[in-house]
């Protein structure tokens, strides 16, 4: 009798391999449903995509490790046929569970603006308006803010230059108030607080600093040259010349143009530097960090004068007979290479 009752069991070693081969299995599963990164991804899920498309979106992005297995999970709760379009902000590690239940739901819909150096708020309050999905109207009104006006001591009716320039993602119901303060404690989380010392030397208010960098921002074309920018503009404050910056000139006629004609300069308008003296209102645009430094540390130069080449570097000059013939040599510069573009260019 004891001998059949062995002959009926498995043998040990059978129900070890066995054993062996269901904790693999396990441990397979739970490291193909770990996700192979940690922290914040931003995942785009078009609209009409397809489960499949999602999946592979969220293991292109190191949010599962496995697209397949995504699907099969989703498959088999039956939550593979409703997810919402959109940018979505996903924590690597999180259960299936987790993952198919924002798609599923829009949680973690997230809307991203970027505001790029030198932008004005006529480029900044529609792109706003868009990626939030909010009237225009309410973006208009957030950037006249009167209490962010008061806190930052802005003398002009809006927040232009203050916006400070970077890529902004935020939640899904941000109104655009809120997005608004936000820019603005980037701004303040940007200024050095030594800056401020640095402003008492140069006798400028910060509001003043701010709107000089606006400029430097629209006038360079390399870094290594922002400071000496920021010295000319300075310098010629500091001898009562007109400042004659062809970016406010670009900003009172309300539109961009390729190059700034006579008949601009003739603009009425209190940004109009060729015309009026001293630094205009208020800033043409948001500066970047390094537009911001420039101007409140300009370089120790004695230049009143510069003028672009083509290849987008400019030649500094003190006097004004030395600035007018880099001026003609400009011309001259720009005027061949018009030339040999237009004799390579097929009819």
């Amino acid at each position: 009798m004891g001998s059949k009752r062995r002959k009926g069991r498995p043998p040990r070693r059978v129900l070890l391999i066995a054993v062996g081969v269901v904790a693999l299995v396990v441990a397979a599963l739970v490291f193909l449903t770990r996700a192979p990164g940690s922290g914040a991804a931003r995942v785009v899920i078009p609209r009409g995509a397809s489960f499949r498309v999602a999946a592979e979106s969220l293991a292109a992005k190191r949010v599962v490790r496995s697209a397949l297995l995504f699907r099969l999970y989703a498959k088999a709760t039956e939550r593979d046929r409703s997810i919402k379009p959109g940018t979505y902000q996903l924590r690597r590690g999180d259960s299936y569970h987790d993952l198919v239940s924002a798609l599923v739901s829009g949680r973690g819909i997230v809307h991203v603006i970027t505001v790029v150096e030198g932008w004005e708020l006529r480029q900044i309050v529609p792109q706003l308006a868009r990626s939030l999905g909010v009237p225009p109207d309410s973006a208009e009104v957030a950037v006249r803010d009167t209490s962010l006006l008061r806190r930052l001591d802005i003398p002009t009716p809006t927040l232009e230059g203050y916006l400070f320039p970077a890529t902004y993602t935020f939640p899904d119901g941000t109104t655009a108030r809120q997005a608004v303060s936000q820019m603005v404690e980037r701004f303040e989380a940007a200024w050095h607080p030594e800056w401020d010392a640095q402003l008492q030397t140069l006798a400028l208010s910060r509001h003043q600093a701010v709107t000089l960098a606006s400029i430097v921002e629209r006038e360079a074309r390399r870094p290594e040259e922002r400071p000496v920018i920021a010295a000319v503009y300075y310098n010629r404050l500091r001898k009562g010349m007109r400042l004659q910056a062809d970016p406010t000139v670009q900003y009172a006629l309300g539109h961009h143009v390729g190059r700034v004609l006579y008949k601009d300069l003739e603009i009425d308008s209190p940004y109009n530097t060729y015309k009026v003296a001293g630094l205009p209102p208020g800033p043409i645009g948001s500066p970047g960090a390094p537009s911001l430094a420039a101007a409140v540390a300009p370089a120790k130069v004695p230049f009143l004068y510069f003028v672009a080449e083509p290849d987008g570097h400019h030649e500094f000059r003190t006097t004004f007979a030395e600035h007018e013939t880099a001026v003609q040599r400009a011309r001259r510069l720009r005027d061949s290479v018009t030339r040999a573009s237009s004799a390579t260019t097929p009819r």
